[in-house]
């Protein structure tokens, strides 16, 4: 499978300033991960929007796929019970 860069927003990057430091390291890999695989195993396509998101720990991940330009930006990081509001 061909590899696909990762953009990450401004916003998704002051969240995750806010996580601490071992949660951090596992999002981190979850995101490099998705430059190899965008649609891993896990991962839930969000309803009625182009949005797809990943869990880890309590943390989720929530980001869109652009098939055509090979690229995943990664639109939010935050807890769970913050993050879809």
């Amino acid at each position: 499978m061909a590899s696909y860069s990762a953009v990450v927003s401004r916003s998704a990057e002051r969240e995750l300033r806010t996580i601490p430091a071992r949660d951090l390291r596992r999002i981190a890999a979850k995101m490099r991960a998705l430059t190899q695989d965008p649609t891993p195993p896990g991962s839930i396509k969000l309803e009625g929007e182009k949005r797809y998101r990943l869990r880890q720990g309590d943390w989720r991940i929530v980001y869109e796929v652009d098939h055509a330009s090979k690229t995943v930006d990664i639109v939010k990081v935050g807890h769970r019970r913050e993050v879809y509001r």
